[in-house]
């Protein structure tokens, strides 16, 4: 003879123990305790010391380009739809973020921020091309690996 136990199906026998499991970690499923976690995510931009030297190199060697900043956007393009864009400019526009180290800045609009959160700027100097280039140490965009890895003027 079979006790009652064994003939209640499976699913109605587990089922309480993982409500009581999901009420027990509800914090863990909340919107609060995602805000929390992306709290701890580092979402500014960094530049590099080569970066940093090269962006003063760049503003004394002319009278011209001493209050330059360098802008960084992202625009459609390029093999993974997305490309980096550098450029000097001496203005910030009203939803710019401004990144200062060192003794120099960084500009990038809100649009292209979104898809540069946690990423380094980086001078490097090659035999063929000198670049400034991109990297993300902890990539989570879903674009294009090409995106993530370093992509150069």
């Amino acid at each position: 003879m079979m006790s009652s136990k064994s003939s209640t199906p499976l699913i109605k026998r587990v089922t309480p123990l993982f409500s009581s499991w999901i009420r027990q970690n509800h914090r863990l499923l909340s919107s609060s305790a995602l805000r929390e976690a992306s709290s701890l995510v580092d979402d500014s931009i960094h530049l590099t010391d080569n970066c940093i030297r090269r962006l003063k190199e760049l503003q004394s060697s002319e009278g011209s380009t001493k209050d330059k900043m360098l802008r960084l956007g992202v625009e459609t393009g390029g093999c993974s739809g997305f490309q980096y864009v550098f450029d000097l400019d001496d203005k910030t526009n009203p939803d710019d973020r401004v990144f200062e180290t060192g003794g120099v800045r960084l500009v990038v609009d809100n649009i292209s921020y979104d898809f540069l959160k946690g990423a380094t700027v980086d001078y490097v100097e090659e035999l063929i091309r000198s670049a400034f280039i991109v990297s993300h140490s902890s990539c989570m965009l879903s674009i294009n690996s090409y995106m993530c890895e370093d992509v150069y003027l």
